[in-house]
């Protein structure tokens, strides 16, 4: 099977093909699988080196002419050095674009902290109007895109390294219930669905499968746990823990209810080793899961 990002690069270069309002903004990233693209198109795929401020500003300029730019790079360097760009080239000026990255919360821990991005959707939610796709397998990776690049809006797609191993049918849109249960409501952002669900196999709980983040399903949410069990919810997402527990309790405002978010401690891990052992060590593999859901539900 292919990887996201794999399929981010085949399905833009087709897109560039079909679509001329697109363009594509590189920061020497992922530049060698678009050199087709780039002989085709050279007006429309720019690279401008390891300038990550220069790429969102170039993005900016772009929309201002009526394009459609799609940015690319590491998470970290899309929105976290440039996040000044991001504020205000993008929404300060009141245009769109598509932010899609590659490296996640920690897919090259070799490359150090330097390289992982596990605040990116939390640095996002702190501006306004910012759409987040978080998918979960490469078909959905490329639905999402496809999804994206169609509107006018700021959108942010994040891909990772990690995946399930089924693809589910997203729009773009709300939350999906891949599981009933009475006990407990779990949310699985993205490519924690299988996790989850090893994690609460033979639970009583709803599993709720999301691959889009903001805006955030309050709704689907209410629906699960109105069936007059336990509001009880736990949100397990591949980024900083707690990035959408606010979001819920929001959505539960006037229901009793308790929020439990796992995700990605703060804690920096300075000993890099390997994604398996970053999701081990964060408590985010089938076995912390459900240690930690089950005794947030009372066992």
């Amino acid at each position: 099977m292919d990887t996201m990002r794999d399929r981010f690069i085949s399905t833009t270069t087709r897109l560039l093909d079909e679509d001329p309002r697109l363009a594509l903004v590189l920061a020497e990233i992922s530049r060698d699988g678009f050199r087709q693209a780039e002989e085709r198109h050279p007006d429309r795929v720019v690279n401008v080196g390891i300038r990550e401020q220069l790429l969102i500003g170039v993005g900016g300029g772009l929309a201002l002419t009526g394009l459609r730019p799609v940015l690319h790079t590491f998470a970290s360097f899309l929105v976290e050095r440039p996040f000044e760009q991001v504020k205000l080239d993008l929404g300060h000026q009141g245009v769109g674009a598509v932010l899609v990255s590659a490296g996640a919360s920690y897919d090259w821990p070799a490359g150090g902290f330097t390289h992982m991005s596990p605040g990116d959707v939390a640095l996002l939610d702190t501006l306004d109007g910012w759409t987040v796709h978080v998918p979960g397998h490469p078909d959905e990776a490329e639905a999402l895109l496809r999804h994206a690049v169609a509107g006018d809006d700021r959108v942010y797609v994040r891909l990772s390294l990690q995946t399930n191993r089924e693809a589910r049918a997203v729009t773009g849109g709300g939350f999906l219930t891949v599981r009933e249960g009475r006990a407990g409501v779990v949310v699985a952002v993205g490519p924690m669905l299988d996790t989850v669900l090893a994690a609460t196999e033979g639970l009583d709980v709803t599993v709720l499968y999301a691959t889009t983040v903001r805006p955030f399903d309050g709704a689907a949410v209410r629906r699960a746990v109105a069936g007059g069990g336990p509001a009880d919810v736990v949100i397990v997402e591949p980024y900083l823990a707690g990035t959408s527990t606010s979001a819920a309790n929001d959505a539960l405002a006037d229901v009793p209810h308790r929020v439990l978010g796992l995700g990605v401690a703060r804690r920096e891990l300075r000993r890099y080793g390997r994604m398996d052992e970053h999701l081990a060590a964060h408590g985010l593999d089938p076995r912390g899961v459900r240690d930690r859901v089950t005794a947030f539900l009372g066992g």
